[in-house]
C-alpha cells in the first residue's frame, strides 16, 4: 500500500444500503426464493400482502401499489381527469416529479413559496398561487403538498386552503412515507385525499429497484387506479373502460418491500435517534433543521444550512475527509429551463431562491453509528471554521 494510500480517509456512505441487507439476512433470500418458486412475477400473491400490510402500518383504508414514486402521482391525476386548463399548486423547492406529472397531463403547474423553518409548502403562498392561476384564466383542481426530506406537511392548513377552494389534496410523500403529523401516519386516514410515495432504493422505504403506492380512503379512487395500472382494463383485461398505462409493482419487489417493512419501524427510531446527535453535535455552527411539535420525520434527507457561497469549499472539504454531502436541491422549478415559463405565486418565491443556495444534505440512514456519526460531526465543525 502506499503512502499516499494509507493517509487517504475511509470514505463513509452516503446512504448504506448494504448495512441494511446485512440486517435482513436470510430472510430476504427465502422471501425472494418463494417468489421465483411460484413464478406468479406480476401481480403476484406478495402484491396483494404487501399492500394490506402496508394499509394496516399508515392507518389507511386502501393501498394501490404500482411501478414507481413519479407514477403514483401521475395516476392519481389521471383518475381525476386532470387535464388542459387546470392548475394544480405545487411548491417550487422539490425534485421535478411533483410537477412533471402535472405538465406531462397538459394541465398547468402554479408554483408556491416554502417556509423557511420546514421547507414544506408555505400556505400562505399557495393561497396566492391559487388567485394567481384564477387571474390567468386557469381552474384550480389541487394541490401537491411534498413531505420534504421527510418532515410532513402542514396538513391541517392545507385542507382547510383546499376546502376553502374546492380542491382535492394529492399528498406527495416520497420522502415523507412513514412521518406522523399530529399522531397519524402519512396516508392514514384523513391527511390527504390520495397519498402517494416511492419505494425507490434511497427512500426510508426502498425497495431495490423502482415502486410505488398511493394510499385512500376513497373506494372508487382505489378501483380507478387498479383499473389505470393496468391499461384502465374493467371486467377482464381485453375488457378496455378507460385510458390507461402499464404500472405494476413487480412481485419480486414487493417480497423486498414486505421483509423491509418489518425493519421499518426501528429504522425510523434509529433515523431519529441520528438526527438528534447531529443537531446536538452542529446546532451551534450550522442552521441544522427542526420538527415542529406534533410531527415527527423518517429524515429522508438530513439538510442543513450554511452562509450563501460557501457550500462548495465546505463540501470538498468534507469530501476530503471522506464525508459525502448531497445538494437537494440547488435550482428551484421555476428557475429550471424545463419550468421557468409556468406562472409562480405573487411576486416571486424568495424563500425558495434563497435556501437553494444554502442548503447541503449529510449521510442520514438507519444504521449510521455513533463513530462514524462523531467523524461527520467533527469534519463538519472543522470544514466551518478552517
Amino acid at each position: 500500500m502506499t503512502e499516499h494510500a494509507r493517509l487517504q480517509p475511509q470514505p463513509i456512505p452516503f446512504i448504506d444500503v448494504a448495512a441494511q441487507r446485512r440486517a435482513m439476512g436470510e430472510k430476504l433470500d427465502q422471501a425472494l426464493a418463494r417468489v421465483t418458486g411460484h413464478c406468479q412475477f406480476i401481480l403476484g400473491p406478495e402484491v396483494r400482502e404487501l399492500e394490506s400490510e402496508l394499509a394496516a402500518f399508515c392507518g389507511a383504508k386502501r393501498t394501490v401499489t404500482c411501478a414507481s414514486g413519479t407514477d403514483a402521482l401521475s395516476l392519481v391525476l389521471m383518475a381525476h381527469r386532470i387535464g388542459p386548463g387546470d392548475a394544480v399548486i405545487c411548491p417550487s423547492f422539490t425534485f421535478c416529479a411533483t410537477a412533471e406529472v402535472v405538465a406531462l397531463h397538459r394541465a398547468t403547474p402554479v408554483f408556491a413559496d416554502i417556509d423557511e423553518g420546514t421547507f414544506n409548502i408555505s400556505v400562505e403562498s399557495a393561497a396566492q398561487a391559487v388567485e394567481t392561476a384564477k387571474k390567468q384564466g386557469l381552474t384550480p383542481r389541487a394541490i401537491i403538498p411534498v413531505d420534504l426530506f421527510g418532515l410532513p406537511a402542514d396538513h391541517a392548513a392545507i385542507a382547510a386552503l383546499a376546502k376553502a377552494e374546492g380542491l382535492f389534496v394529492l399528498d406527495d410523500a416520497a420522502q415523507g412515507f412513514g412521518g406522523t403529523y399530529r399522531g397519524k401516519r402519512l396516508g392514514g386516514t384523513g391527511l390527504a385525499t390520495a397519498t402517494a410515495t416511492s419505494f425507490f432504493p434511497a427512500k426510508p422505504l426502498g425497495c431495490y429497484g423502482d415502486g410505488g403506492a398511493i394510499f385512500t380512503d376513497d373506494d372508487e379512487l382505489a378501483a380507478t387506479l387498479i383499473s389505470l395500472r393496468v391499461h384502465g382494463h374493467g371486467a377482464d383485461k381485453y375488457d378496455n373502460v378507460r385510458i390507461g398505462l402499464t404500472s405494476r409493482l413487480d412481485t419480486l419487489q414487493a417480497a423486498v418491500l414486505r421483509e423491509k417493512l418489518t425493519l421499518f419501524p426501528d429504522e425510523i427510531l434509529s433515523r431519529d435517534r441520528g438526527a438528534a446527535r447531529y443537531a446536538e453535535g452542529l446546532k451551534d455552527v450550522v442552521t441544522v433543521p427542526s420538527v415542529p411539535e406534533g410531527y415527527s420525520s423518517v429524515w429522508a434527507q438530513y439538510t442543513i444550512r450554511i452562509p450563501a457561497g460557501t457550500r462548495e469549499k465546505f463540501a470538498a472539504a468534507l469530501k476530503a475527509e471522506g464525508v459525502p454531502t448531497a445538494i437537494y436541491y440547488p435550482i428551484p422549478l421555476h428557475r429550471q429551463v424545463a419550468y421557468k415559463d409556468f406562472p409562480s405565486a405573487g411576486n416571486g418565491l424568495p424563500v425558495s431562491d434563497r435556501v437553494a443556495d444554502e442548503v447541503i444534505s449529510l449521510p442520514m440512514h438507519a444504521y449510521l453509528d455513533a463513530p462514524t456519526q462523531d467523524r461527520v460531526i467533527d469534519a463538519v465543525r472543522r470544514a466551518v471554521k478552517g
